[in-house]
């Protein structure tokens, strides 16, 4: 009896101990991931450009408010990257706790973001919850907002293109009319928010780019991600992915949706170096 009534309080204080992470140490932290890519299609002129990406900032979560987000964007200034690509999800719409910042208040924050080819964003299914508010904002701040439409850059000597889709909730064009939209035999990156439409981009995409799944939001040991808001589950989840040549890369983050937990997935923004 003894030894089944320390087990139950043993088993407690883990369980409290674990809820008071998730909750409250790890969807505060922030990791900073620098990767070099090998990736297809892409010319010897650009070796070597980098790209920050960032998704699913939640402005307003729980620990990510605008102070934080701030700071965060300083920091990623200080990376001096070529190229800043944002995946989409600025705005809350659910999660618990949180306390919402407006669209001006938004873009206010991200028009701080700088780098010498441009800050490029596609919108998330958030932002879409709210309207279309936050594509004048982000234009008046001078962030390239996207919505199935390209943005070609010119540098070293050479040019690429940007394709950047509208969220998947919204979207009108097959994948075949989408890539249809970037001028043929220049080398091309894809942003999205939701890493879904990777299987049916074809070889003419170097390198694809998304955000969404939040990596989960918990990955347990030996069990792995319990929930993935993806019709694939875990195969898109995050990370760099490779499936017949083709690259995909999907950040987990910065916020978090619905409720403010984060467990063996802490937030982050990735430096992705283009070979």
């Amino acid at each position: 009896m003894k030894r089944l009534k320390w087990a139950a309080i043993g088993a407690l204080i883990a369980f409290v101990a674990l809820t008071t992470y998730a909750f409250t140490i790890e969807p505060a932290r922030l990791v900073v991931k620098h990767e070099a890519l090998d990736i297809p299609n892409w010319p010897a002129a650009l070796s070597g450009l980098r790209v920050a990406l960032l998704s699913d900032l939640h402005v307003g979560a729980p620990h990510w408010g605008e102070a934080r987000t701030r700071a965060l964007i300083a920091q990623v200034n200080a990376e001096h990257a070529d190229l800043i690509l944002l995946a989409g999800d600025y705005m809350i719409h659910d999660v618990k706790f949180g306390s919402r910042v407006a669209e001006p208040g938004v873009a206010e924050l991200l028009g701080e973001l700088h780098a010498p080819l441009g800050v490029v964003a596609v919108f998330g299914n958030h932002d879409g919850w709210h309207g279309p508010a936050l594509r004048p904002l982000f234009e008046a701040k001078g962030i390239h907002a996207l919505d199935d439409e390209v943005f070609e850059v010119e540098t070293r000597g050479t040019r690429f293109c940007v394709l950047g889709l509208t969220d998947e909730a919204a979207r009108k064009r097959t994948a075949t009319q989408e890539l249809a939209l970037a001028p043929s035999g220049v080398p091309l990156l894809v942003l999205v928010h939701e890493p879904d439409v990777f299987p049916e981009l074809d070889s003419r995409v170097s390198l694809t780019l998304a955000g969404h799944t939040h990596g989960g939001q918990v990955r347990l040991p030996l069990i792995g991600r319990p929930i993935v808001r993806s019709r694939y589950h875990s195969r898109y989840a995050a990370g760099h992915i490779v499936e017949a040549g083709r690259h995909l890369f999907v950040t987990t983050g910065i916020g978090t949706s619905v409720w403010p937990v984060r467990f063996g997935v802490p937030p982050e923004y990735v430096v992705l170096t283009l070979h």
